[in-house]
């Protein structure tokens, strides 16, 4: 076997693994899968959301799609790390001949992973409750959702490599109702006080939903460009900063 066939390898088994850990854990499909449909499907139906779009789900969509983001990359990969953490299993696994950049390789790997799974859920979802997206605007998603995922990534990870992993916990989850609250996901982002609405589109939930809601509605064009700079900012910062602050034990 080639010294590159190994490692790569290893990475695709430790990725087989999380994915199956997330899976098998209740509350993981919880927040990944089974909120994002329910919301969706909910407010679809009984028109709760103040928007004028015609059909509710043209909006919720997108919005609903980035929530599932946030939950995957931010929340349930820190609250995962953190546990970790806590309880020496990074520590171990990072001695073995896994390596610590391939143990965070393959949860990143795992967190497309589960993206992937949760995208063809909700779109499928979606539109057999009458959603009908714009495909031309698929590819500009793509890229605002991997750069959301960077960014929610390196956030997550920087609050697990942090604190303890109780404390983890309950950070985590705030900041995902935190963001869920100013993000423009399951309500338009206007809808905020001016001062607020201007706070909310430095973060990347507001970003991520903006893009989203752009770049796959067909009446929309163009996704504005304070949404890609926040978006980039955050895909570089925020794992810059847990890179530089993470700890094992």
């Amino acid at each position: 076997m080639s010294a590159l066939a190994l490692p790569v390898k290893r990475l695709v088994a430790q990725t087989r693994a999380e994915v199956g850990m997330t899976l098998r854990r209740g509350e993981s499909l919880l927040l990944t899968i089974a909120i994002p449909v329910i919301l969706l499907v909910f407010l679809s139906k009984i028109h709760l959301v103040p928007t004028a779009i015609s059909r509710s789900v043209s909006f919720l969509a997108p919005g609903i799609l980035a929530l599932a983001i946030m939950g995957t990359a931010l929340v349930n990969l820190s609250i995962a790390t953190g546990f970790e953490r806590g309880y020496g299993v990074l520590k171990r696994l990072g001695a073995t001949p896994l390596g610590r950049p391939s143990l965070l390789g393959a949860k990143i790997a795992a967190v497309l992973v589960v993206e992937i799974l949760q995208t063809i859920v909700l779109v499928g979802v979606a539109l057999a409750i009458g959603w009908r997206p714009s495909a031309g605007g698929a590819g500009v998603a793509v890229v605002a959702a991997l750069l959301a995922t960077a960014g929610f990534g390196g956030l997550g990870l920087f609050l697990a490599g942090l604190l303890r992993a109780e404390v983890n916990l309950a950070a985590a989850n705030g900041l995902w109702l935190l963001l869920l609250l100013v993000s423009g996901m399951v309500s338009p982002l206007t809808r905020l006080p001016k001062w607020l609405e201007d706070v909310a589109k430095v973060f990347p939930a507001a970003a991520l939903a903006q893009a989203l809601h752009d770049a796959l509605d067909p009446v929309r064009f163009g996704v504005p460009g304070w949404a890609w700079l926040a978006l980039v900012l955050w895909a570089v910062v925020a794992p810059t900063a847990a890179i530089l602050t993470f700890r094992w034990e």
